[in-house]
């Protein structure tokens, strides 16, 4: 059975493609959890990443935080490394975290819930979403996302990663989550 090809992820590719930016993807059936994804993920030594999209309490800020899919991230260990890392740069605290709604994902990253990936970053013109990824995640020789849907797979070097990040524009934090 062929898969189809979403209109979003046509949208990730044609951007790297554009950009000169080196990936392989691939299709499979549809994985909205990690669990659902496993199952069709190629065992190809790329770092399979969770991603999550939280807003602070007011809802004036939004981050989206990237880690290994393999471990475990507690919000409110989350909330306290976070408040961490930004006062000791002297920025502003975000308060209480929670997952932002599906009607905000879409509205700052194009996205559904079950499809987020740091590719949802294309779409935030106004760079309003700040990156949040795991710091181990760069030893990672390479990457996997979804291609802002979850019926694909895109596994991107590290180097190939980082280029990505200095074009889309949004603020990139590197944090140890665990």
């Amino acid at each position: 059975m062929e898969q189809q090809i979403s209109e979003r992820q046509t949208q990730v590719l044609d951007y790297l493609d554009r950009h000169g930016i080196r990936y392989e993807c691939y299709n499979h059936p549809e994985g909205k959890t990690i669990e659902e994804a496993k199952r069709w993920w190629r065992n190809d030594g790329s770092v399979h990443c969770k991603n999550i999209f939280m807003r602070n309490h007011k809802g004036s800020q939004h981050y989206l935080i990237c880690f290994d899919c393999d471990h475990d991230l507690a919000i409110h260990d989350l909330e306290h490394r976070l408040k961490g890392a930004l006062v000791a740069k002297g920025e502003n605290a975000p308060g209480k975290l929670s997952f932002a709604s599906p009607e905000r994902m879409m509205r700052y990253l194009g996205l559904e819930p079950g499809s987020v990936s740091p590719f949802g970053l294309i779409n935030d013109a106004e760079h309003h979403v700040i990156l949040f990824l795991d710091k181990h995640l760069q030893e990672a020789q390479s990457l996997s996302f979804h291609p802002n849907d979850c019926r694909g797979t895109v596994v991107i070097e590290q180097q190939e990663f980082q280029k990505y990040l200095s074009l889309v524009g949004n603020k990139v934090e590197y944090l140890d989550l665990y």
